[in-house]
């Protein structure tokens, strides 16, 4: 008889890519995963798992087992549902990946409450980048989501999963100090012609925006420094090497040698929470998405996109 935690190490391969990042997503090892693999291949007397440069490839074989295994999942995950859901209290472990920000300006926070509230309940975080974490609920990998959009890539809306908006997170033009525009309360994007930037790497969101809206105000945006982690391109704008457009949320106080400048029309990102349909009636997700909510609140804004 195939092994259902077997199954679930192959699952999680074929859904994050490399053996690695499956191990972080389970709590695993990745010498773990590796091992509940060889041990699948061989039960099964097939081999799942096959060299790729530094990577691996998921052979015809594992595939179907990874299907299989979904499935499985999806079966014991109804069950567990409803014995919650007669129970009725938030209990067992649950699964949240966030991208950055939210996992450090809104989870903390949230996650602490929730320990408070429900001891039995056992949430464990994961950081994941938007524009992945999506289609990681939708398969099952993690239980629940937050995820945010733009007016320029509005957020997937895959069959079999819900969301519910958490808030708005506002974006400040970051200055240093002694700028020309420091002293502003607020600045239209067309006056930006000429700046230097600093902003994260294409393929991310936030670059994608930058690059189409200051070409919509009519200029191209000569973006001078890159990198991913907001503090890094704060840290750069306070050395004086150029201006950046940085979300709020978990960006936390901003250091003597930078200003924070209006933007007009301010920028902002939806934060959402999400979950599959199928776990929808789980107490455990009511419980997580009601303090995510609830934590919105406090330190995101509410009221509707412009």
């Amino acid at each position: 008889m195939l092994d259902l935690q077997r199954l679930r190490a192959l699952h999680a391969v074929s859904v994050h890519g490399t053996v690695g990042a499956a191990a972080a997503a389970l709590g695993y090892t990745p010498s773990a995963v590796s091992q509940q693999i060889a041990k699948l291949e061989r039960e099964t007397r097939t081999v799942l798992l096959e060299r790729e440069g530094r990577g691996v490839r998921l052979t015809d074989e594992a595939l179907q087992l990874a299907e299989t295994a979904r499935e499985l999942m999806a079966i014991m995950e109804r069950a567990e549902t409803g014995i919650e859901e007669r129970r009725g209290v938030p209990a067992g472990r649950l699964t949240v990946a966030a991208f950055a920000s939210a996992a450090r300006g809104l989870l903390p926070a949230a996650l602490a409450g929730l320990a408070v509230r429900h001891p039995a309940l056992d949430v464990r975080l994961t950081e994941v980048d938007p524009h992945l974490s999506v289609d990681l609920v939708a398969k099952g990998a993690v239980d629940v989501v937050v995820a945010h959009d733009w007016d320029i890539a509005p957020l997937p809306a895959p069959a079999g999963v819900e969301q519910a908006v958490v808030g708005d997170d506002l974006c400040d033009l970051l200055v240093p100090d002694g700028h020309p525009l420091a002293g502003r309360e607020s600045v239209r994007r067309e006056e930006l012609g000429g700046e230097r930037w600093v902003s994260q790497p294409p393929g991310r969101v936030c670059h994608d925006w930058l690059l189409r809206t200051m070409r919509s105000a009519g200029f191209e945006p000569e973006i001078v420094h890159q990198a991913d982690e907001n503090p890094t391109l704060v840290a750069l704008v306070t050395a004086g090497l150029g201006v950046a457009v940085i979300p709020r949320l978990g960006r936390g106080p901003l250091p003597a040698g930078v200003v924070a400048v209006g933007l007009d029309p301010m920028p902002r990102r939806r934060v959402y929470a999400l979950w599959r349909t199928g776990t929808a009636r789980r107490p455990a997700v009511g419980a997580v998405v009601d303090a995510l909510r609830a934590q919105g609140h406090v330190c995101l804004r509410r009221e509707p996109s412009v």
